[in-house]
């Protein structure tokens, strides 16, 4: 008979040497000193989670002995919870400004994957077993995720848009801020796009490449090399092409949105989530309490603009630091309207233009602009979970779901920093270092 397997939480690391086929014995026991298993629901005491390959089996109350040849993970002394999604990030680079500018030209596709790759652990390490990637146009993210589901390298599961589109000269289009000779390089692209036909040809495009979601730009930008303002810049008949191009697919479609007219015109079209949100109106803010679509706020973006500024004054164009000073001052007052008014929010950093790893910053900015603790975790679990139409697998610990679970020393409830530091994570069954 083999004898039980117990591994304190400080133990867990020595499985990561193996392949990761051979990482995840038959059976796991887990035992959770509190357990939150939905966020949004109450806490269990002391738990046993079953595990067996990717997939959890079983919840019990106490501490159930482990059978003889299983492995024991020990967290009787840590708060347990559902793997973390972080619904907008960029994985392919850490830069910003001119610097991100610069790689754009100098790093080739196989070193934005090995950015992408090391982005990736970073944000696994940090409790977060699930990301959306919203733009990669080189691909890399895209390969990434496959080499992730395939067990090849060790990452979170990434649901991808391939390149993100909008109209030509709009936030999207990669050719801004280069001189004339160098724009056809990057429009050869094909993700900018002109008219209501063009634009369903820049979605199937995507769709072509194997993308999971559509992304598009309804306004301007931030980070756009370009002064023409954050309002609407694309036309309804565009909007339209997109999204129900998107849907004729099967593909949801995630929507950059600056301005009010521009996030309205989103909704009118039908989008399922619209990213920073920044500027309401009331009109706005009535059409999106019609819908039924998710606000990802996107807040962490101003922690690394302040950053990057404080190191050099000079990280951004002039144009382009004139918006995100306006960015820093305005950031968070669209999610203090919404929350009150019942938009459903779901998480997101924009990680890439926050720094890779720390996406928990988030939390403790949704609640300092009027969410509770438990409603940021339910954004971050089983709202981004619905929003990414993955509900049946992840966003919380259930019996029949991934076993995609995090640990933490505290109580999230009483105090969300404490997910900033995260001591352990199980990614689809797997210990992650």
């Amino acid at each position: 008979m083999k004898p039980i397997q117990v591994l304190p939480l400080a133990l867990v690391g020595a499985m990561l040497a193996m392949p990761l086929a051979a990482q995840a014995p038959a059976r796991i026991f887990i035992h959770a000193g509190k357990l939150l298993a939905e966020p949004g629901k109450p806490v269990r005491g002391a738990s046993t989670i079953l595990v067996e390959g990717d997939k959890i089996v079983s919840i019990s109350d106490g501490f159930q002995a482990p059978e003889p040849g299983s492995t024991l993970i020990d967290l009787k002394d840590k708060y347990v919870l559902p793997g973390l999604i972080d619904s907008h990030v960029h994985l392919t680079s850490d830069a910003g400004g001119i610097a991100g500018q610069l790689e754009e030209v100098t790093l080739s596709p196989a070193a934005q994957a090995f950015n992408a790759e090391v982005n990736g652990k970073k944000t696994l390490q940090a409790g977060f077993t699930t990301v959306r990637n919203l733009g990669d146009g080189d691909g890399a993210t895209l390969a990434l995720r496959d080499a992730i589901a395939a067990g090849k390298v060790q990452g979170p599961r990434i649901v991808d848009a391939g390149n993100a589109i909008s109209g030509s000269s709009g936030h999207m289009d990669g050719a801004l801020g280069y001189r004339d000779e160098l724009r056809p390089f990057f429009q050869g692209a094909g993700n900018t796009c002109n008219g209501a036909d063009d634009c369903r040809r820049a979605v199937r495009l995507q769709v072509g490449r194997g993308a999971d979601v559509i992304k598009f730009a309804s306004t301007g930008g931030v980070n756009s090399r370009i002064g023409a303002g954050l309002g609407k810049q694309m036309f309804d008949d565009e909007a339209k092409a997109i999204v129900d191009t998107a849907h004729m697919f099967g593909k949801k479609v995630a929507v950059h949105a600056h301005g009010a007219d521009g996030i309205r015109l989103a909704l009118e079209a039908g989008a399922d989530s619209i990213e920073h949100g920044t500027i309401l109106d009331e009109p706005t803010i009535a059409a999106w309490t019609k819908s039924k679509a998710y606000y990802v706020p996107t807040l962490s973006t101003v922690n690394g603009y302040k950053e990057r500024i404080a190191a050099n004054p000079n990280a951004y164009e002039p144009d382009v630091l004139a918006k995100i000073q306006w960015r820093i001052a305005i950031t968070g007052k669209s999610l203090e309207q919404l929350v009150p008014r019942g938009v459903r929010i779901a998480f997101g950093t924009d990680a890439g233009v926050a720094k890779h790893g720390r996406n928990a910053d988030e939390f403790e900015l949704m609640v300092l602009h009027g969410m509770t603790p438990v409603e940021a975790l339910k954004a971050a679990t089983v709202n981004a979970a619905d929003l990414l139409g993955l509900s049946d697998q992840i966003g919380t610990i259930a019996p029949g779901k991934s076993a995609d679970i995090i640990a933490v020393s505290g109580d999230p409830l009483a105090n969300v920093t404490v997910l900033k530091k995260v001591d352990f994570v199980m990614a689809r069954g797997v210990a992650v270092d």
